[in-house]
C-alpha cells in the first residue's frame, strides 16, 4: 500500500435555511427534511503518518479536553482503520476554528473530513458509497460534510441531494457561550408534537433554489427554535441583541444555540457583526461554500 504526504484539510461549518421535524422514528431518531448550507468558517485537520496501527489526535482546544477517543476525528479514524483492515497509522491535527456544540456541526464535518483525509493518506481508493456508509455509521450529519455545499437532507439526515447552489447571499453568526451536557437531546426532549411538520417548508425552498432563485428571508425555517429558546432562557436576550445590531430575521441553527442572520450584502452582514462587536457579542460574517464531489 503506497502513501502520500502530510497535508491540510479545512472541515467547513453548516447552518440549516430549513429544518423540519417529521416524527420520531422506532429507532428513537426523528425523521426530519432540512435544507443544509455550508459555510466559510472553518476546522483545519493536518493529516500525517504514525506508527503502524496508531492513531494519533492532537487537538490543544480546552472544549475538546478529555479522551481524544471521545472525539468524532479519533471515531472515524478507527473505524475506517478497521473497516478496510489497514495496518497504517495516522496522526491528526485538528485546529478548531467552529464553535464546539453550537449546532454548526463542527464534530460532523471534522470526521467527514478525517474520512477523505485517510483515504488520501493511506492511497484506499474508497468509493463514494463506502465513504457514505461509513458516515452514516458516525452521525446525522456526517454524510453532508461529504458533499458540503447546498443539500437536501433527509431520513434522519445520512439521506443527502445536492442541489444547485446557494449564491450572492452572506450570513452573519453568533454562538452564546450557553452550553449544556447532551444539548441535542435537551433540544428533541422539549420538542412539542404540535411542533412537527410535514416537510413541505423545505420542498418549497429546494424548488427555488431549483430555479436558480435567491430565496427570501421568510423561506428560512428550523422547527426546534422554539424547543431551543426554551433549553436556554439567555439566548433570547441575545436575539434581542442580534435585532438591534439590524438583524432583521434572526434564525436559530440546528440545535442551537447559534444564531444566524440572512444579509443580501456583504456590507450589510459587517454593519451587523460590528455594531455587535460595539455590544461585545462576538459574530462572524460567513458565505455559502461549494460543495464538492464524493
Amino acid at each position: 500500500m503506497t502513501t502520500t504526504n502530510s497535508f491540510e484539510l479545512q472541515a467547513p461549518a453548516k447552518i440549516n435555511l430549513t429544518l423540519e421535524i417529521l416524527g420520531r422514528r422506532s429507532d428513537g431518531y426523528h425523521n426530519i427534511a432540512s435544507v443544509m448550507q455550508a459555510v466559510s468558517l472553518y476546522d483545519t485537520l493536518t493529516f500525517e503518518h504514525a506508527a503502524d496501527g496508531e492513531i494519533v489526535l492532537d487537538c490543544a482546544d480546552p472544549a475538546l479536553a478529555g479522551n481524544p477517543r471521545d472525539n468524532l476525528v479519533w471515531r472515524a479514524a478507527r473505524l475506517l482503520q478497521q473497516a478496510r483492515g489497514v495496518p497504517a497509522g495516522a496522526r491528526i491535527t485538528l485546529e478548531k476554528g467552529i464553535p464546539v456544540a453550537a449546532g454548526l456541526g463542527g464534530g460532523s464535518s471534522d470526521a467527514a473530513a478525517t474520512l477523505r483525509g485517510l483515504d488520501r493518506l493511506w492511497n484506499l481508493g474508497l468509493q463514494p458509497r463506502e465513504l457514505q456508509n461509513l458516515a452514516s455509521l458516525l452521525g446525522s450529519d456526517v454524510t453532508f460534510f461529504l458533499h458540503g455545499g447546498t443539500a437536501l437532507a433527509e431520513g434522519r439526515g445520512e439521506q443527502v441531494t445536492p442541489l444547485r447552489p446557494l449564491t450572492g447571499v452572506w450570513f452573519v453568526l453568533v454562538t452564546p457561550p450557553l452550553a449544556t451536557g447532551d444539548k441535542t437531546s435537551l433540544v428533541y426532549n422539549l420538542l412539542r408534537p404540535y411542533e412537527h411538520t410535514n416537510g413541505v417548508l423545505t420542498r418549497r425552498l429546494v424548488d427555488m433554489l431549483a430555479a436558480g432563485a435567491v430565496p427570501p428571508t421568510t423561506m428560512l425555517y428550523n422547527g426546534l427554535e422554539d424547543a431551543v429558546f426554551r433549553a436556554f432562557d439567555a439566548l433570547d436576550d441575545v436575539r434581542r441583541q442580534v435585532v438591534a445590531a439590524g438583524g432583521e430575521s434572526v434564525r436559530v441553527t440546528g440545535a442551537g444555540p447559534s444564531l444566524f442572520v440572512y444579509c443580501p450584502t456583504e456590507e450589510a452582514a459587517r454593519a451587523i457583526a460590528t455594531a455587535l462587536a460595539a455590544d461585545a457579542v462576538l459574530a462572524y460574517v460567513v458565505q455559502p461554500v461549494a460543495g464538492t464531489a464524493v
